[in-house]
């Protein structure tokens, strides 16, 4: 079961780009943009983190920090901050536990082959680290417009 809006969001602790470990608890007082993709380097995973990377600084100005979680190794997720010039960190999880805690890693099929993997999906996450806002089966195109647009009319009430 995916979380919902309302839940209080599971806490993590990741290894992420960078040689760091992260936790969600370290981003309380923020908003956080929980955005969890399927793989480094393929065409769709690239156009979202590039988009979020774009808009970065407008997150930046409402106090939002971006987080982006898939199985890939930390090895990987550096490659793909380095290529793309990514300014937010990239959580490896690898063995899928924080994406099961989310609701994300789901059957899939895909050519008439079935396998477990991630859904793209987005979660907005309130400073008190309440869930305020869920996108299950992300399409990248106007996505993170979408998820900046939310943010500033939550601030705004």
């Amino acid at each position: 079961m995916m979380v919902a809006v309302g839940q209080a969001a599971p806490d993590f602790t990741l290894q992420a780009n960078g040689n760091r470990t992260i936790s969600l608890r370290d981003f309380r007082g923020q908003y956080v943009v929980l955005y969890f993709y399927p793989k480094d380097m393929t065409p769709g995973c690239t156009t979202e983190a590039c988009d979020f990377r774009d808009y970065h600084p407008k997150f930046a100005e409402l106090n939002t920090v971006v987080l982006g979680i898939s199985p890939d190794d930390v090895k990987s997720h550096d490659k793909f901050v380095a290529k793309h010039e990514l300014p937010f960190p990239l959580l490896a999880d690898p063995d899928h536990q924080v994406a099961e805690a989310y609701g994300v890693w789901v059957l899939k099929k895909m050519y008439g082959r079935e396998y477990m993997g991630i859904e793209r999906s987005t979660f907005l996450i309130d400073p008190e680290g309440t869930i305020v806002k869920v996108w299950p089966k992300v399409k990248v195109k106007g996505h993170v417009e979408e998820v900046l647009q939310t943010i500033e009319q939550l601030q705004q009430q």
